[in-house]
């Protein structure tokens, strides 16, 4: 093959190899499909045709070069003695015309199920295969596969149905776009919320943590491009569900449990929404999970939702109320992250701040958080947690004056 001289035109100007799927640019210069698809993908800005540097949009077709790729395989076919290997041809290229009629076979029961998955198959060849995935995904966003999933879950919800329901979570988290069309359909769409939080209550499928780990994925995406008017108005039951999802946290996967902390977090950016998430038991089941000593990140989703919902008084009584609460912070601050210490500083600061009555107090001694502030003012750590320890000790310094940590703290702060 080293001594094979290859015509000159046969050779890609980004591979420099031979073309297996000749296409040609609106610039009129021909590239390798492949290569030419990863070096759009790549680009961060309008790609540049590579030969010419001309601007070359994103969303325009490659036009196949069959009379090259003709030439090319007859080549190679001559050539076949000396060690140059067959070209074979390109398979043919998904339309939208396919994902189409695909589309319309789900209002058919005998076709459903096979259609999704098919268009399953066509979406995981986004992982596999670059090119294919760029082609398949321009594909299905102009035949608007997101919009006819959604569709899809929203019916089996309102027929309380699950055939299908599984694929069509799966393809739709697949597909997943944050497209215009997709944007408009989930802005205000109570139906499309109403249908995954019913998804994560449903016990009638098979493969539940599969698919309620889905459902969570795109709830997640959901409400960070809902509109602000349907994050405010979600019901108490919806929060009942992401509340009872993470009770029964060890029947879920860790992405769902991660999602679902998230979504919380998300939504407490509106008053009411604290509030609902308080009534709906949460600061209890999250002091649960974090005393299983659960991973890294999620104690620090864990602390951060819980900062945000003892900004609220009801979510600080049911915060103190727990026997371990205040114990559980002393155990996390400087051993987990900086992230989860910001937190856990925050949720003492708010309880000192507001909630300090005598017994609270008391605990604080009792359980080592206040001997915990003081190791923070002397740890090698972030100047504004020193602040905030520092603060808290001041608030309430005449009850814990008497404190043996205090006194150590004093004689290692300022020795005579």
């Amino acid at each position: 093959m080293e001594d094979v001289d290859i015509p000159r035109y046969f050779l890609c100007p980004i591979s420099l190899q031979i073309m297996k799927d000749p296409v040609t640019a609106i610039t009129g210069i021909t590239y390798d499909r492949e290569s030419i698809e990863k070096w759009l993908m790549a680009a961060k800005d309008i790609p540049t045709c590579p030969v010419s540097m001309q601007p070359l949009p994103r969303d325009y077709d490659l036009t196949p070069n069959y009379t090259l790729l003709r030439l090319i395989q007859s080549w190679c076919t001559s050539k076949a003695k000396m060690g140059v290997d067959q070209i074979p041809t390109p398979k043919t290229l998904l339309s939208k015309a396919d994902i189409v009629s695909l589309i319309k076979d789900l209002d058919d029961p005998l076709k459903c199920v096979k259609a999704l998955k098919r268009m399953e198959g066509l979406a995981s060849e986004n992982e596999r295969n670059v090119g294919c995935g760029l082609r398949n995904t321009r594909c299905m966003e102009e035949a608007g596969v997101n919009k006819a999933m959604c569709s899809f879950i929203i019916g089996c919800f309102k027929g309380g149905k699950t055939t299908g329901l599984e694929e069509a979570l799966r393809l739709l988290y697949t597909v997943l776009s944050s497209s215009e069309d997709f944007k408009i359909f989930v802005k205000e769409n109570y139906d499309f919320i109403d249908s995954l939080t019913w998804v994560l209550d449903c016990n009638e499928i098979d493969n539940q943590v599969g698919v309620k780990t889905h459902a969570m994925l795109i709830l997640n995406k959901t409400v960070e491009i809902a509109s602000t008017i349907l994050l405010e108005r979600l019901n108490p039951d919806f929060f009942k569900r992401i509340v009872g999802l993470l009770r029964d946290h060890k029947k879920c996967s860790q992405q769902t449990t991660k999602s679902a902390l998230q979504v919380l977090i998300d939504l407490c950016r509106w008053g009411r929404n604290r509030t609902k998430i308080v009534e709906a038991n949460a600061v209890f089941e999250l002091i649960e999970m974090e005393l299983e000593k659960p991973e890294k990140r999620i104690t620090e989703l864990i602390l951060t939702l819980l900062a945000q919902l003892c900004s609220c008084a009801d979510g600080r009584a049911q915060f103190t109320k727990h026997a371990g609460g205040i114990g559980m912070l002393a155990k996390r601050i400087l051993r987990v992250s900086p992230v989860s210490d910001d937190s856990a500083l925050h949720i003492l600061d708010l309880i000192a701040k507001f909630s300090a009555k005598d017994e609270v107090l008391m605990e604080m001694l009792s359980v080592g958080v206040v001997s915990k502030l003081c190791m923070v003012m002397q740890a090698d750590c972030a100047t504004n947690l020193k602040n905030k320890a520092r603060g808290i000790l001041r608030l309430h310094s005449k009850v814990w004056n008497n404190s043996p940590c205090i006194a150590v703290y004093l004689l290692t702060r300022y020795p005579r």
